[in-house]
C-alpha cells in the first residue's frame, strides 16, 4: 500500500521527466497539489488531536 507521502514523492519525481507533454505535466501538477492539500489536512487534524 502506497502512503500519501510516497505518492507525493512519486509525483514530484515524475515532474522531473523531460518526456511529458504539457497536458501530462499539468495533470501531474494538479494531482500533486491535491495530494499536498490532503496531507496538510491530515497534518492539521493530527495537530488538533495532539495533547497540548
Amino acid at each position: 500500500m502506497t502512503t500519501l507521502y510516497d505518492t507525493i514523492q512519486q509525483l514530484r519525481a515524475e515532474l522531473t521527466s523531460f518526456h511529458l507533454t504539457r497536458r501530462e505535466r499539468a495533470a501531474i501538477k494538479a494531482e500533486l497539489a491535491a495530494a499536498i492539500a490532503r496531507q496538510a489536512e491530515r497534518d492539521r487534524a493530527a495537530d488538533e488531536e495532539a495533547p497540548a
